[in-house]
């Protein structure tokens, strides 16, 4: 297994928030860049590669997730992705 590097952690970091700023809903758009960021603060002193080596797949999953979120919106019907109680 590869020693993750900086420069691919902070790769990783942008991506996120950049994947993060697509969703439309102000709410949606603010929480997973605070949860991105507060993430990304809470382990910046990890240096054990193995732990670094899960939080980057852990990472890499999200993304996934984010992706698949962003994707899902098109095809719900307008109502539904507007819903407000």
């Amino acid at each position: 297994m590869a020693v993750p590097t900086s420069s691919q952690v902070l790769s990783l970091y942008r991506m996120m928030l950049k994947e993060s700023k697509k969703f439309s809903s102000y709410n949606y758009r603010t929480f997973a860049l605070r949860r991105i960021k507060d993430a990304f603060r809470e382990n910046k002193d990890v240096t054990n590669p193995e732990v670094i080596q899960e939080l980057i797949e852990k990472a890499k999953a999200n993304i996934e997730i984010i992706q698949r979120q962003l994707g899902m919106a098109p095809a719900l019907p307008k109502t539904a992705r507007n819903y407000k109680r």
